[in-house]
């Protein structure tokens, strides 16, 4: 089962073009004083094939270390700055001369954060948001960099008033037409995107007892179908993400992109930290990047390919607050791994979710907050067609299935019995289900880069009966 699982991805990461793919980097944060040199998390980061990474500040050592390394770079300008740059167009055209403009475009610097969550920032620096994003504006155009780099601000998901279900997903109302609006038309206006931080950790860890550990790390569940759209959903991540498309639509800014510039798992937390432990942090992590390394959008978004920062390169030990917050690292300062994931498409074919036994009793849950799901034993479970990611992914994995994957499609032929309905839904169905049950329901035979999911009741099409085991 192992050869075929491993045989399944390297055909459909071939199938799947990179084009088709959204991209993954990685925040970089040094709150620690155990961390190596910059020229050290350069060569980290090229190593591992991380060739986008956002920092925290402009600290020049790191800028000049990433010179010449062809690593995309998103900067950011701190709240402390704010009122400043908001307040003196002189000090904004200062502060991109020196931080900015001097390393550009040696280091590739296609991002400037102006600030970072706002709107939960105690000293209550939200009114000069706006303008400072406008005045950081004015001075790229003023270096001629406007057409290279990005202005943007990444919101936390606290910034939504609803997010469950996500269809129902809404700015906080008293942020719509003084924050929201305008900046959605400034983010519009220069063709740049919304900036996500989005963690799934903190909605597990606060209802446990609800949401299911397997819907929040992407591994096989019989999904939940929202109220509001009737898309069904499999994990917390594109639930989350959702609430915010749905949020952008509510409002007529569907043309705006999202960028998820943090999400993480940490490896270990206190007691009361549920969840957090280095399996964990490796299944969210490692699915995450499969699901955006091979074009996996969003049930709302399928055809968003999204660039999605991990948080963090490395655990910093002089943060604050829960032990949660010292282990999001991927890395230890050593620069040995926390966990071994990989980062690059190519690193995806010899990787597997290292899944524990699971119990042989039922598990029962109903995720909230972004999406739901009731979670059992998978005896029972099939696996159908995900028609959201359109007729052409379909065709390449229906392909795929009844040839590299040996399903039994001799039903699916002309004149057999579950030629009809002649659909690509119905047959990819059918096929899909048959490498699934073949492989013993086994994590990942359900996938197809996003083409298929599990559920929990038997597919229908004619008088085909569709079986659940070989």
């Amino acid at each position: 089962m192992e050869r075929a699982f491993v045989s399944c991805i390297l055909l459909l990461l071939s199938v799947f073009s990179i084009a088709d793919a959204g991209s993954i980097g990685v925040n970089y944060g040094r709150i620690a004083n155990n961390l190596p040199s910059a020229v050290k998390v350069v060569k980290l980061l090229k190593s591992q094939g991380l060739d986008r990474v956002k920092v925290f500040d402009t600290d020049s050592s790191v800028l000049k270390a990433l010179s010449g390394s062809k690593i995309k770079v998103t900067v950011d300008l701190p709240n402390e700055l704010l009122s400043s740059v908001a307040g003196k167009q002189s000090f904004a055209y200062s502060w991109v001369q020196k931080n900015v403009a001097a390393y550009h475009p040696q280091t590739q610097i296609e991002a400037i954060a102006v600030g970072n969550e706002v709107f939960v920032d105690p000293q209550n620096t939200t009114k000069f948001l706006l303008p400072a994003m406008k005045n950081i504006q004015k001075a790229l155009v003023k270096y001629n960099l406007d057409s290279s780099i990005k202005v943007s601000s990444p919101i936390a998901l606290s910034a939504l008033q609803n997010s469950y279900p996500s269809s129902a997903g809404s700015f906080r109302p008293e942020l719509v037409e003084t924050v929201f609006k305008p900046m959605l038309d400034f983010l519009r206006q220069t063709g740049s995107y919304l900036m996500v931080n989005a963690y799934p950790f903190f909605a597990f860890e606060s209802n446990s007892d609800v949401i299911s550990l397997d819907y929040a790390l992407f591994r096989e569940n019989p999904g939940v179908v929202d109220s509001g759209n009737g898309l069904r959903y499999f994990n917390l991540f594109d639930a989350q993400i959702d609430a915010v498309f749905a949020a952008l639509s509510a409002l007529k800014y569907d043309d705006v992109k999202v960028v998820v510039t943090e999400t993480g798992w940490p490896s270990k937390g206190d007691e009361n930290e549920i969840g957090a432990s280095v399996e964990n942090a490796a299944a969210y992590n490692g699915n995450l990047i499969r699901k955006i390394l091979t074009g996996g959008g969003t049930p709302l978004r399928p055809k968003a390919d999204l660039t999605v920062y991990l948080f963090a390169l490395f655990n910093e030990n002089e943060k604050t607050g829960p032990t949660s917050e010292r282990n999001y690292g991927l890395f230890f300062p050593d620069q040995k791994r926390v966990y071994d994931i990989p980062f690059t498409l190519e690193g995806l074919s010899h990787y597997k979710d290292k899944r524990p036994p699971v119990s042989s009793g039922p598990q029962v849950s109903t995720p909230i907050g972004s999406g739901g799901v009731s979670k059992s034993s998978t005896a029972n479970t099939w696996c159908v067609a995900n028609t959201e990611v359109g007729r052409e992914r379909l065709q390449h994995a229906l392909d795929y299935a009844c040839g590299e994957g040996k399903a039994d499609c001799h039903p699916i032929q002309p004149g057999s019995s579950c030629y009809e309905p002649n659909s690509i839904e119905a047959h990819a169905t059918y096929a899909f289900n048959s490498f699934y049950q073949k492989n013993k329901r086994a994590m990942g035979t359900c996938d197809f880069s996003g083409a298929a999911f599990v559920v929990s009741q038997p597919p229908r099409f004619g008088q085909c009966e569709f079986p659940t085991g070989y």
